[in-house]
């Protein structure tokens, strides 16, 4: 399944590159399910990203993505996190980080590809990973200002 959001924010390329820290990332957690964070290594090709997710009644589950590409040109930079090791309800993980500068504005575009282990938690994930997503605008642009 495929998960496309946009959000428009004022800080410039640069500035909202920049914001792509650890800390951008904790803030980014949805409230449930509960995250720890056990590695940050960035968002550079090569760089890896590892949580442990916390549901009611489950043992721990561990979530690690490896940063398999990074580029930037003038207008736009991006990186792309696969999931290497995913928590029982995802079979695949690719996740698009794209900042693209426009003229009044830049984007933030969340590009994610996803599927269940089998075909039926895929439609129960995509309202799920939506509206955790969606919540990022909020602190996208309590961070990086409001187009």
């Amino acid at each position: 399944m495929h998960l496309l959001i946009t959000i428009p924010v004022a800080a410039n390329l640069q500035t909202v590159k920049a914001g792509f820290t650890e800390s951008l990332f904790k803030a980014l957690a949805p409230p449930f399910p509960k995250v720890d964070l056990v590695h940050f290594g960035g968002s550079k090709a090569g760089d890896k990203v590892h949580v442990r997710l916390h549901f009611p009644f489950l043992p721990a589950q561990n979530w690690i993505s490896d940063i398999t590409e990074d580029a930037e040109t003038e207008n736009q930079w991006y990186f792309i996190d696969r999931g290497v090791e995913l928590p029982f309800f995802l079979g695949f993980w690719e996740h698009k980080h794209i900042v693209t500068q426009h003229t009044s504005h830049t984007t933030i575009t969340e590009d994610i590809t996803f599927k269940g282990p089998w075909w039926l938690p895929d439609f129960l994930l995509y309202p799920t990973l939506y509206l955790q997503f969606s919540a990022r605008k909020k602190v996208y642009q309590r961070l990086f200002g409001k187009a």
